[in-house]
């Protein structure tokens, strides 16, 4: 019989993509905040520049060992890389933060809850997917929720709201987002999953300093450095463009893009949370109740779907 050493087998811990995803939805909402606080310190393009060029500086020193492994692969599918990085790293963030000059961070917070439904029709709409109906049922039932957040319990509230230019920016950010989701299955095979972050934030980078250039000369932009806004800086960078991208790739990757869409839903209730913590504001009944719904619906969505985990985090 053959010996085998404890310590020569490989040991990985799988980290339930659940729990990814909900803290992705957690790290994204206070982005929205702090997007909406530094409005008029740091314009909306330079904040999305800014924002990945920490992220690439961030990322980099961990994935660099990986991007020369991988060398042949990436330049055989650079295509593919900037594709994703299109949708997923350049514009959907400048369209976020432009948006955010001209509405609020719970408005911001709430179209997110487009995500989605977006998903779902366009994974039909590319790829003609099967969309089940506890997939339709658990939608429905956390739009239940989010309408009322917004309505305050109220419903006479919903036929009192109107979109401004802001929203709708924002909802065009929200069709990147969702487009890139749904794109990530053209992930190339063997790819590690921080190097292709790594590589499309390189292609973020690309596409924004033109409009961070012409921003900066023409439309009056600027940028403070204090240490709100340097703290701000760095938090967008680091969290919701590197941990939050690590975490949402692999919870793609696991459960696939329409379950995962699902959990952009706890925005809303993650926004309110933070705002009572942070702002000082109330939390009431419908807050509640539409949290209970949020998170009634993500269980029946991911009721019977089992995660098949990969060998190993990325």
């Amino acid at each position: 019989m053959r010996d085998y050493h404890p310590m020569s087998r490989r040991i990985s811990l799988h980290v339930s993509p659940y729990l990814l995803l909900s803290l992705t939805s957690l790290i994204w909402s206070l982005n929205w905040v702090i997007g909406r606080a530094i409005v008029g310190h740091v314009s909306p393009l330079t904040l999305t520049f800014i924002r990945w060029l920490v992220a690439v500086a961030a990322i980099l020193p961990f994935a660099w060992p990986g991007i020369r492994a991988h060398w042949p692969l990436i330049k055989r599918n650079w295509r593919v890389i900037v594709w994703l990085g299109f949708w997923g790293t350049g514009l959907h963030n400048a369209f976020a933060y432009v948006g955010l000059q001209y509405t609020t961070a719970t408005n911001g917070v709430i179209l997110n809850s487009s995500i989605p439904i977006l998903i779902i029709l366009l994974g039909w709409l590319v790829y003609r997917e099967t969309i089940t109906r506890a997939q339709t049922l658990g939608v429905v039932i956390s739009l239940a929720g989010i309408l009322a957040i917004i309505s305050r319990g109220d419903p006479a509230v919903l036929a009192q709201l109107h979109l401004n230019k802001g929203d709708l920016i924002v909802l065009a950010g929200m069709v990147f987002w969702a487009a890139y989701t749904v794109f990530l299955r053209m992930k190339p095979e063997g790819l590690p999953g921080l190097v292709l972050l790594a590589c499309c934030g390189c292609v973020g980078l690309g596409l924004l300093f033109p409009l961070m250039a012409y921003e900066m000369a023409f439309l009056g932009g600027r940028v403070e450095f204090t240490p709100a806004t340097l703290g701000a800086m760095l938090y967008v960078g680091i969290f919701p463009s590197f941990v939050g991208y690590v975490f949402w790739n692999r919870g793609v990757a696991e459960v696939g893009p329409a379950i995962s869409g699902i959990f952009v839903h706890l925005m809303p209730p993650f926004g309110a949370l933070l705002a009572w913590l942070f702002l000082d504001e109330r939390l009431y009944a419908y807050h509640l109740v539409g949290i209970a719904l949020i998170l009634v619906g993500i269980a029946i969505t991911t009721h019977g779907h089992r995660a098949v985990p990969e060998p190993g985090p990325e």
